[in-house]
């Protein structure tokens, strides 16, 4: 597990699994060099036969005061995920050996309704999927549930409709205020109404980036698309926006899908061009 501190928050970095993919199998591009143009990145996130590997993690944000779950992963027992199927891990143990039980967890930020970040929503109990984090508000965009709730390829009846039931659902604004010191940002692109989620205290400020990027390769190339972003050019100017906020301003970059170490700083070249930088803790 990986930690950082932002001021006097927390936050915690629980994995759920890795995969070894392909650039084809994640972006949309038939370049095979372009990991290897950078080597930056390297050899975290580049391996020499042109793979990388795809981290799933949700992140805690532990303010003090309040306990943020920052996406739930995959989940275990999914038949009908594209993939990590039926999976047995151990993630909920973890993050209650953290120091984080599921009764602890005040509030679930989904970034966006893809299966890899609502899987741990529910469980099964009993052949019946029932909330995970029975205490917690989940909040979720107006935008992103109205774009896949009304979507007939998509089957949200595990993992979101027990907690619509259960009246655990906030329907929010994109810019939502969660908590002093944590608010979300819009991240459109990768999906309609996906968002980041930022953390300030103490005069530092770190980013958690959702999935409008996959490899920090895409903070470079931002045209580089992946393959389940429903609309490329805004998720590209997304992209952009995100390095002009955050680039050389000393922002905590942390990577839904990045994995180990993580996070970074990005940072512009002579040439202009910006690189992640990595950064193993605070």
């Amino acid at each position: 597990m990986t930690a950082w501190r932002i001021g006097t928050t927390e936050i915690h970095k629980v994995l759920e699994a890795e995969v070894t993919v392909t650039l084809a199998e994640v972006l949309r591009t038939d370049d095979t060099a372009l990991l290897k143009r950078y080597a930056w990145p390297a050899p975290d996130f580049s391996r020499a036969d042109g793979t990388f590997v795809l981290s799933v993690h949700g992140l805690v944000v532990d303010t003090g005061a309040r306990r943020i779950l920052v996406d739930t992963c995959v989940g275990n027992a999914r038949p009908s995920v594209p993939f990590l199927r039926m999976l047995d891990s151990t993630w909920l143990e973890d993050l209650a050996d953290l120091g984080y039980p599921p009764e602890s967890i005040d509030t679930v930020v989904c970034t966006h309704l893809h299966f890899d970040h609502i899987g741990w929503n529910t469980r099964l109990v009993d052949g019946n999927w029932v909330p995970t984090f029975p205490r917690a508000r989940h909040l979720v965009t107006r935008v992103e549930w109205d774009h896949w709730a009304h979507d007939a390829d998509t089957d949200l009846h595990d993992t979101m409709q027990p907690l619509i039931d259960a009246g655990l659902v906030d329907f929010v604004g994109s810019d939502h205020r969660v908590c002093d010191g944590v608010r979300l940002e819009a991240a459109a692109g990768h999906t309609p109404g996906q968002v980041a989620v930022v953390v300030e205290s103490g005069g530092e400020r770190a980013v958690i980036t959702g999935d409008l990027v996959h490899h920090p390769v895409q903070f470079t190339e931002p045209d580089v698309a992946g393959l389940a972003d429903t609309d490329t050019t805004q998720a590209a100017a997304t992209r952009r926006a995100f390095v002009d906020r955050y680039a050389d301003t000393g922002t905590l970059v942390i990577g839904t899908h990045f994995p180990a170490p993580t996070a970074g700083l990005l940072r512009r070249g002579g040439d202009g061009g910006v690189r992640f930088v990595v950064d193993g803790g605070r």
